[in-house]
């Protein structure tokens, strides 16, 4: 068996798509725990992202990859994949040495509306904050997997498959 080196001392990034916003969240260089950071309107949010990350030296985005509860994946998995995809295009004309990442992030809306409401945030409020907690969400299950498993966690999006994927659309659903 084959030692893996340690992953580097620098922070991730953690990314919630949502059709309008995309919350936006931080980690240490550490690595130890997640933070939010915005949430950033969704036709700004991809050169915002790449700029935090190179604000941040972050070695690693972790974009959340909506499932159903089968795993199967429907149409916002495919417009997470589109924007990963658009993050490696960005990072790769910026030089940026950041990795993308999907990590399944099955009810992860749904758990970050449950904890705004028990902190006692009123559900017309949840809207300006939901996706940064879920940003964070995503982000800390990422944490932990690295923590236990000492490797990345997640799916690497690569540039290949950003290119067959093409630019993300900024079309609205219904």
């Amino acid at each position: 068996m084959s030692e893996q080196s340690p992953l580097p001392r620098r922070p991730r990034l953690g990314v919630d798509v949502g059709d309008v916003r995309v919350g936006l969240a931080r980690s240490d260089a550490d690595g130890m725990i997640a933070t939010p950071v915005e949430t950033v309107d969704r036709d700004r949010a991809a050169a915002r992202i790449v700029a935090e990350a190179g604000d941040a030296e972050a070695h690693a985005i972790m974009v959340g990859l909506p499932r159903s509860l089968s795993g199967a994946e429907g149409p916002a998995a495919d417009k997470s994949r589109r924007f990963a995809g658009e993050l490696v295009e960005l990072l790769s004309r910026e030089g940026s040495d950041a990795e993308v990442y999907l990590l399944d992030e099955r009810l992860t809306t749904v758990s970050a509306h449950r904890a705004l409401h028990s902190s006692g945030r009123k559900g017309r409020t949840h809207r300006q904050v939901v996706d940064q907690v879920a940003a964070v969400m995503i982000l800390q299950q990422a944490l932990d997997i690295e923590r236990s498993t000492g490797a990345r966690a997640g799916e690497l999006v690569t540039e290949t498959e950003a290119a067959q994927d093409g630019p993300a659309d900024d079309e609205e659903d219904g």
